[in-house]
């Protein structure tokens, strides 16, 4: 299935090359930037049936943006970014399905088990999805945090999500290395989430055709899904036309 997004930086719609984001302006490198509110964008979801797609709060200075959208299309977005203890139940009550976290959870680049059963405790692991970005050293994916820019001692594997899976209702993981570039997906990971991930998983990352989510569905065994960004029309792309994209949805719906 495809399922949409929504990434916000500085309060407006952008695609944004994930490895890029760190804290120095002059790094960054920006794809798209959309002169639609973020709104308008959920509203579209909204109409075309796409439910679980996620809103990415990219840095400071996105959560007037992020709960317009949320209020447009109330229960059928996540969202994260930033998301923590203490402003999780406000987002739910604005309209998330779910909160979607990641570095709050880690503390000198470990899991702290601690910080998550308190989420668990305070929302039920059913409003939670657990974001397990992640890039590629040697032969093995870490997970990231801090805008993709810090390495956690965390690995992607069958264990690691077995035992997370405990705690939440989804994962989120974008393949970091190739997030924005339109270069087409990891395969091996959307393999390796196929065979290991216990739960429905959103992966997101390089897609750049129609064909990149035939292949998902197809590596994923049909339980992963795919965000495509960058590649799609409706952010400025070429390679992907979100009507068919839309089509996909349905014809795989049996609708």
């Amino acid at each position: 299935m495809f399922r949409p997004c929504i990434d916000l930086h500085e309060g407006k719609v952008k695609q944004i090359v994930g490895g890029t984001l760190s804290a120095a302006p002059s790094d960054l490198r920006t794809n798209f930037v959309s002169d639609r509110s973020s709104a308008y964008y959920a509203e579209l979801y909204r109409r075309d049936g796409l439910s679980g797609g996620h809103i990415i709060m990219l840095g400071s200075g996105n959560e007037a943006a992020a709960r317009t959208a949320l209020q447009a299309y109330p229960g059928g977005m996540q969202i994260g970014g930033g998301i923590n203890l203490e402003n999780a139940a406000g987002f739910l009550k604005d309209g998330a399905a779910q909160v979607i976290v990641t570095s709050w959870v880690f503390q000198g680049g470990r899991v702290d088990w601690d910080r998550l059963a308190a989420l668990v405790r305070a929302m039920g692991k059913d409003r939670l999805v657990l974001d397990l970005s992640c890039r590629r050293r040697g032969e093995d994916y870490f997970v990231v945090t801090d805008r993709w820019q810090k390495f956690t001692e965390l690995t992607i594997s069958r264990e690691s999500l077995e035992k997370l899976a405990t705690y939440c209702v989804e994962f989120l993981i974008h393949a970091v290395d190739v997030e924005g570039l339109c270069r087409g997906i990891d395969a091996e990971l959307v393999e390796k989430l196929g065979q290991w991930s216990p739960l429905p998983t959103t992966y997101a990352g390089g897609a750049n055709s129609l064909r990149d989510l035939e292949e998902v569905t197809r590596l994923g065994q049909g339980r992963i899904d795919l965000t495509i960004g960058s590649a799609l029309d409706i952010f400025g792309g070429t390679g992907v036309r979100y009507a068919d994209l839309v089509d996909f949805n349905r014809k795989l719906a049996g609708n």
